[in-house]
This record gives C-alpha cells, structure tokens and sequence, in this order.
C-alpha cells in the first residue's frame, strides 16, 4: 500500500533541496584565489582613515570594504601591508589578490592593472594653524616647500604647476619633498621641514584632528579630485568579475552607502 509524505516532511526536504542548489551556486562564483578560502588584500597599513593599526587590528575603511566584499564572495579577508609606491609591484608578483588602498584610478596605473572604481576623493592642502601663508590653490604654491607622501599623483601635478604657472608668473619654484609615509609627511610639516602638505581629503580631516591645533587645512574645496580604485592583477577576469559583482550587491544593500558617508567619501 502506498504511504502519503507528511507535508511538513515534503517542504523540509524541498527547502534542504534548495539550500543545497543555493550553496552550490554559491560556491561556482567564489573566485579562486592565492590562498584557498582568502582574499588577499595589499594595503599601506599607515594611512588613517583608509587603513591603520589599533592595537594588532586593522581598521579603517580599506578593511571594512575588503571583509565586505570578502564576505560576498566566500571568503576571509586578510591584509598585506606593502609600502604605497610598491603595491602595484606587489600585485603583479603575485603576493596577493588584489589592492584596495585608496588608490586613484590612473593611465599609468591601468597600463599594469585593471581596477574598478569605488570611491572619489580629492586632495586638501595643510599647513601649521600658526604659518603666515595659507594657500587655498596649489598655484598658490608657487616659491613654497610642500611635502607628499612617495607615489601620488599629485607629484607630477605640482610639477607642472610649478613649471608652468610658478615660472611663467615669477613666482618661484615649487619644492616637492617626498616622504615613505603621510605621517612623516606631517612631522616634516610641524618641524618646519616642509611649509605645506598635500593629502587625500579624508586623511587630511584625521591629519588635524589629531595635530591638536597645529596643523590646519588652508585650501577652500577638494584638489585634484579622481576616482578610487580597487586594483586586480591584468588578465584575472574571474576575480574582477567576481568582485564587481560583490560590490554592486554591496552597494544595493544600503550598507555601502553609510560607510561612505562615515568615511566623508563620495560613491564612484
């Protein structure tokens, strides 16, 4: 004699049936990585508030973005911390998936990595609350010692300016000193070493807040402002698909947007 299943039995093992489907799925698009069941991230860990030490963690926005996306994906986000002017090298040697550093999206960039943007930001210019000359341009730069951390775009922009409008108005060269980490930079800037200090906006806010009065930021609005991008070796279609993917989800879940906001960054 035939037996009748239960219908609770029934929708037991059609919800099992599914999980299982959705697990599977789930898995297919976990892309492969260095380390199974890691993504690796290369990240200057000296750089509040993208990325920085508290105690033995690392905080920031960067690792709040990269556990995001790692979560979506599958997989435990771990970090790597690399000097800023040798992530790109990093990368391409293979000593981790990929960057996420706030890092601008440039030509120059592009020719050895592929990125997809996922921030913008724009650069503020800082001096000593107690200096006599609080540029707002950088053309006001002119005849002034600035110093920017080793390997930003804003290097050759200064230059330029320098070379252009500093010398076609007389008013003396612009002398860039460059330093392995913005926190140098900004002890060159209250020793006096340097007059003014070109950096990210976000950093540049927590640049003053911590200087306790003495560094102030004399420019009016974003300098120089460019796209963030979350970099990946060339040719690893599956991973960059793969976290394209998992941050348009990231984005469609509200989540992103509050963490732009709590970071004072815009949406690419």
């Amino acid at each position: 004699m035939a037996t009748r299943t239960p219908l609770r039995s029934t929708a037991l093992a059609l919800a099992c049936t599914l999980a299982c489907l959705i697990a599977t799925a789930h898995a297919a698009e976990t892309p492969k990585t260095i380390a199974s069941g890691e993504l690796k991230v290369g990240m200057e860990i000296t750089y509040p508030p993208f990325e920085y030490y508290e105690g033995d963690q690392v905080k920031g926005f960067d690792p709040e973005v990269s556990a995001a996306l790692a979560k979506r994906l599958g997989l435990e986000a771990s970090f790597s911390d690399i000097t800023f002017p040798n992530l790109i090298l990093g990368l391409d040697a293979g000593r981790f998936d990929t960057i996420i550093s706030g890092m601008y999206i440039l030509p120059e960039r592009l020719e050895k990595a592929d990125a997809i943007p996922y921030a913008k930001t724009g650069a503020a210019i800082m001096v000593r609350s107690d200096a006599e000359k609080k540029p707002a341009t950088p053309e006001e730069l002119c005849g002034m010692t600035v110093g920017l951390q080793q390997g930003t775009s804003w290097i050759p922009a200064l230059q330029k300016v320098s070379d252009g409008y500093c010398k076609e108005q007389g008013a003396g060269a612009i002398t860039i000193n460059q330093y392995p980490t913005t926190s140098e930079t900004s002890q060159a800037l209250l020793s006096g070493h340097i007059q003014a200090h070109l950096e990210i906006d976000a950093a540049s806010l927590l640049i003053v807040e911590k200087s306790r009065g003495r560094i102030a930021i004399s420019s009016k609005g974003s300098i120089y402002p460019q796209v963030l991008g979350i970099y990946v070796k060339k040719g690893n279609a599956q991973l960059l698909d793969a976290l394209k993917a998992a941050l348009d989800d990231f984005k469609a879940s509200g989540e992103y947007a509050e963490l732009l906001k709590k970071y004072n960054l815009e949406e690419a």
